[in-house]
């Protein structure tokens, strides 16, 4: 409890920096407006997605910048709301000038700022929201993805479970955009694969919920063999954390995306529950590959802790960002966007490509199961297994459809 606290506390001073901070701009910068939430649970991962745009972005202006021009940038709190993020966004765009907007955890944050790029023609960078309609049935020329979406996530999920003995499912999460998104996802795609699953019930509550403990006894007492929680940035840590409090993972098998993510894994330190089948994008003891070994020593340097996905997709999206004003030859928005699809960089987990029909980053998923290791202090992800970005990614003819209907 002590840990929690302590890194909570820590979060929170750092959020108070930063999350509504001006820098000064110089003249003629490349400036990014960040909206993301710094404020609570979600924040750890804001954070790490700061630090990782950082730590890319240092290395970048010190070698020249792009165009002759450094790129600055400016930070927003929407602490996880989507009337307080839209507001921001209009004010990065009207009265910072920002070139372009990055950020977003909240799903429903990253369609709302998106319909706003879309109608200004500001290019758009979600980095952490999650649901498949960013750049599905609500996808647009101006609205790009560097996470996994939800149909990624489900399709890797649903691989990875179906290998397993489970026959008899309940769905448990946030009653929200993303929540719904990825448990559809899910349960849609392992139907696919393995007909024979059951889905016994589901259980929903409010974004915030404090207390888990009705919804864990009520599940526990159907008797599940296993529970696809689908849980945003603010519920992960509280939940996994009721697990634990709870022996709820010691009696029935769960699968929660980011589960076995350093973001969601390090403030819980080794009071996190055991045997958690998880997917995620990037660990930074996974893959073992030189490039990898380069990125986290650099970022452990700077901040004195290991890298995170968000880290990760932190420090690609200011490449990509450097490539593809460098790519348009000048600031203008529509050139930037025409660059920024289609787009190939090296990263620390391999070649990257933002697919040109949909904005969408092609991203590999890794499923493990959260464990105590000797020589960590919190808890990681073993019996790791790499699923290709290639068997993952929605198909176009999928994106058509959805794109058709509204």
């Amino acid at each position: 409890m002590r840990r929690i606290v302590s890194y909570m506390m820590f979060v929170c001073l750092l959020a108070s920096m930063i999350g509504s901070s001006t820098l000064t701009f110089a003249a003629g910068d490349i400036k990014v407006g960040i909206i993301d939430t710094y404020s609570g649970p979600p924040s750890s991962y804001g954070l790490d997605v700061l630090d990782g745009f950082k730590l890319a972005l240092n290395k970048i202006n010190a070698n020249g910048g792009v165009l002759g021009k450094k790129i600055t940038f400016v930070t927003r709190d929407d602490k996880f709301k989507v009337d307080l993020g839209l507001t921001e966004a209009k004010e990065l765009i009207m009265r910072e000038n920002v070139n372009l907007l990055v950020g977003t955890i909240n799903s429903a944050v990253s369609l709302a700022v998106s319909d706003l790029a879309k109608k200004e023609k500001v290019p758009f960078i979600v980095t952490y929201g999650k649901s498949s309609n960013i750049t599905g049935s609500k996808g647009h020329k101006f609205v790009f993805s560097m996470n996994e979406n939800t149909e990624m996530i489900g399709k890797a999920a649903a691989i990875g479970l179906a290998k397993r003995p489970f026959v008899k499912y309940w769905i448990a999460g946030d009653d929200y955009e993303y929540g719904h998104a990825i448990a559809d996802a899910v349960w849609n795609h392992l139907k696919k694969i393995k007909p024979d699953v059951k889905l016994v019930g589901q259980s929903w509550w409010k974004v915030g919920e404090p207390d888990f403990t009705p919804y864990i006894t009520s599940i526990l007492s159907a008797k599940p063999d296993a529970v696809i929680v689908a849980t945003g940035g603010a519920g992960c840590i509280p939940f996994l954390k009721a697990a634990k409090n709870t022996g709820f993972n010691r009696k029935v098998a769960i699968y929660m995306h980011t589960a076995t993510e350093l973001s969601t894994l390090r403030p819980l330190g080794l009071d996190a529950p055991q045997g958690v089948i998880g997917t995620a994008n990037y660990y930074y003891y996974f893959p073992e590959t030189p490039d990898n070994k380069v990125f986290v020593e650099e970022f452990k340097k700077a901040y004195n802790r290991y890298p995170s996905f968000g880290s990760l997709i932190g420090w690609y999206t200011a490449d990509f960002i450097a490539k593809a004003y460098e790519k348009a030859g000048k600031v203008d928005p529509e050139k930037f966007a025409d660059a920024l699809s289609g787009m190939t960089i090296d990263s620390p987990i391999g070649k990257l490509t933002v697919r040109q029909f949909d904005n969408q980053l092609m991203l590999p998923m890794f499923m493990g199961v959260t464990k105590k290791v000797p020589g960590y202090d919190f808890l990681i992800a073993t019996d790791i297994v790499t699923i290709p970005a290639e068997e993952i990614m929605p198909s176009i003819e999928d994106i058509k459809k959805a794109r058709s209907q509204n």
